[in-house]
């Protein structure tokens, strides 16, 4: 579980509360019961009239999963592979059928068993990319629609402050009440840009993140299997799995010293060569 969301949301609520205290605001004056439900009902509100009925309910399910989501390691990928890639090498790509059953995640299952099946390469890869696209629109939905969340709070909370002036203008004749009636209209407003700021745009963000480390997990998967089918030697198929990885995202350990100083590596292909 990634707890970047939980961990910078807290953070935010911390340093507003920790703002109030320090300016002695009472914090009964910002929670307001009247602009709150204005600005979280009609903001998504507003969210459900632009879209389905039933991508909405999709949507709102995604929260969790930008608090809770899991982030799978390029590192680890690349090993799956890798020892994929040496049993196929030691018993052949029908062993990979028994792989199979030994994995949870849908997308490495199916494509193990198209290989043991002995799918052509060019379609499989076109069912993974399909595959991989499909996956990905989900969070991808989600995003745009919390996205969109955070486009709608501020203007919502701006259409509250304005009812609200109104109201302090139809008491214009008792001036001792137009002090808390004008510091209650702009809560609407707070609470607009805070949602939006605080909540709606963050997990907007993370769910499009979420998505695209999903997408760029499956990829090296699809390229991974695809040449295991194709035979890669497991030791160079690794190799070029960690060149396809951004160098801040591979998490290799510092490679072993053989003899001499030199890396493991290359001590094996000397002894190799021997």
């Amino acid at each position: 579980m990634d707890l970047a969301t939980i961990i910078g949301v807290l953070l935010a609520f911390g340093a507003l509360f920790g703002m109030v205290s320090m300016e002695h605001v009472e914090i009964s004056g910002l929670i307001i019961p009247a602009p709150m439900v204005l600005v979280f009902g009609a903001t998504l509100a507003c969210g459900l009239a632009g879209t389905t009925l039933k991508d909405a309910i999709a949507n709102l399910k995604a929260i969790p999963t930008a608090f809770t989501g899991k982030v799978v390691p390029p590192a680890s990928v690349i090993e799956d592979v890798v020892g994929l890639a040496e049993t196929a090498r030691t018993n052949g790509l029908l062993s990979l059928e028994q792989e199979a059953d030994k994995h949870d995640d849908p997308f490495l299952k199916k494509a193990l068993q198209n290989i043991a099946d002995g799918t052509d390469g060019e379609e499989l890869r076109i069912l993974l990319e399909d595959e991989i696209e499909s996956n990905a629109s989900t969070l991808r939905n989600a995003s745009k629609f919390f996205m969109g969340l955070g486009g709608y709070a501020p203007t919502v909370g701006i259409i509250g402050t304005v009812v609200s002036l109104t109201h302090v203008l139809a008491n214009l004749s008792k001036p001792d009440e137009l002090g808390p009636l004008i510091a209650s209209a702009f809560v609407a407003t707070l609470w607009g840009l805070l949602s939006a700021n605080f909540l709606w745009l963050p997990i907007g963000g993370k769910l499009k993140k979420l998505a695209d480390l999903e997408v760029a997990r499956q990829t090296l998967l699809m390229e991974g299997l695809l040449a295991v089918q194709a035979g890669s030697q497991p030791r160079l198929l690794g190799e070029r799995l960690r060149a396809m990885v951004p160098p801040s995202a591979r998490g290799d350990a510092a490679p072993a010293k053989g003899p001499k100083g030199k890396g493991k590596g290359a001590a094996d292909d000397e002894a190799l060569a021997a």
